[in-house]
């Protein structure tokens, strides 16, 4: 088992909690009103539904990073529990799903900029560009170092996180109890709705497991790593569902399904132009921030697998600041191919596309972590980890059949790797 001297841990507490929340609050908060338009103010039995599992999941890694306080995350918990084509189906679908996920981001990254000036966006070639620059600004980021992205995701969060609160919170005085989430259930029967929104909101809240990739980089992980994953998960759930849940009161249902930027037009029409330019602005910083925090994890999974031979060997080359610089490169280079392979399409489409990939892939190492917690654990933690997998069978199941049949499909393109790897030893 590899272990890193404490004085090679540039993270700690805050930085960690910025990671997580970082990692949750990206594209998703900004645009997510929109797709919960046509559900109104029953879209909060979803959020209530996925809270509680992104709460139970959390606290479920909490415990595992408490036991195994190594870098990999859901990969590393699988691994011990399962062992090695567990190990690597897991590690496998949660490296997609990281790189898949920046090439979202990326993407909406390039669409908040189009709403600050819309001609740089103006063309499939231009949003492509914007795209692109992100990611490679962020892979620049990290091959600085871990400390670099560190500070980088603190400076992000804070830029992200107290706006976002100060505008649910404010914005709470602007809505009209006579008028606002009437009627309260637009789409359908509650338990139909319960799903739909549940799978709709569960990519917002995404990347509540990110302090426990880099654990071999964060101080005192066996304290530090639960605790910034439950205080993370917390902070993010409560900012993005107070936001979503605002701009839903406050726009009409027929405005919030055109809207290409629903939270800035919220601000819009609340306090005029300027705010609306200042939430898009937000939005930008916020897209920005997440992808510095997943192309961080894009180079620490691959790494962790690596130094377990489960991955290729090369991912567990370090430079002398202990960056795994090669994974760091292949993951911005397997992002920006997704973006170009879709460039000709609109930004929504890229978006979708990326996010059907990335929500795919994340579901399966959610259900192996709570497995593995629920079959090598002890005491009460595992009624919370019982829960937790069936939360993430749920999920699986609400995401439909196209998801799920991605998932296959990528988890069957890494077997040959997993058989030749397993082949050469």
């Amino acid at each position: 088992m590899h272990t890193t001297p404490a004085s090679a841990r540039p993270l700690g507490l805050w930085t960690a909690t910025a990671l997580v929340v970082g990692s949750m609050i990206g594209s998703g908060v900004f645009l997510l009103p929109a797709a919960l338009a046509p559900y109104g103010g029953a879209s909060l039995i979803g959020w209530a539904i996925t809270l509680c599992g992104a709460l139970l999941l959390a606290l479920t890694f909490a415990r595992m990073a408490m036991r195994w306080p190594h870098s990999g995350g859901p990969y590393t918990y699988a691994h011990r529990a399962f062992g090695d084509t567990v190990g690597f189906v897991v590690a496998w679908s949660y490296w997609i799903s990281i790189w898949c996920a920046n090439a979202a981001i990326a993407v909406a990254f390039a669409g908040s900029l189009g709403a600050i000036s819309p001609q740089l966006t103006a063309t499939p070639a231009r949003a492509a560009a914007c795209a692109l620059a992100a990611l490679w600004i962020c892979a620049g980021v990290n091959l600085a170092g871990v400390r670099e992205a560190g500070r980088m995701q603190l400076v992000t969060t804070a830029l992200k996180l107290l706006p976002l609160l100060l505008f649910g919170a404010v914005a709470l005085w602007w809505l009209d109890p006579g008028t606002a989430f009437r009627p309260f259930n637009p789409g359908g029967s509650l338990p139909q709705v319960a799903n739909a929104t549940a799978a709709l909101t569960l990519w917002a809240l995404l990347g509540l497991e990110a302090a426990t990739v880099p654990a071999d980089a964060i101080a005192d992980p066996e304290r530090n790593v639960p605790r910034a994953t439950v205080i993370g998960t917390l902070l993010a759930g409560i900012a993005t569902i107070l936001a979503c849940t605002v701009v839903l009161g406050l726009v009409p249902a027929e405005t919030l399904r055109q809207s290409q930027s629903p939270m800035a037009d919220a601000a819009a029409s609340i306090w005029g132009p300027a705010a609306g330019l200042a939430l898009a602005s937000v939005s930008a910083v916020s897209c920005f921030g997440a992808l510095n925090g997943w192309t961080l994890l894009s180079g620490q999974l691959p790494l962790a697998a690596a130094r377990d031979r489960v991955f290729p060997a090369f991912f567990a080359r370090v430079d002398a600041r202990g960056t795994p610089r090669l994974g760091i490169v292949i993951g911005a280079a397997l992002a920006s191919a997704l973006v170009l392979s879709n460039y000709s399409h609109s930004l929504v489409q890229v978006f979708t596309f990326s996010i059907l990939l990335s929500t795919a892939a994340t579901l399966l190492p959610y259900l192996a972590g709570s497995a593995a917690w629920l079959l090598r654990g002890e005491g009460r933690s595992r009624i919370v980890a019982g829960f937790a997998l069936a939360f993430s069978l749920y999920a699986l199941w609400g995401i439909g059949a196209e998801a799920l049949s991605w998932g296959a499909v990528l988890v069957a393109a890494g077997l040959p790797v997993h058989l030749l790897l397993r082949w050469r030893r």
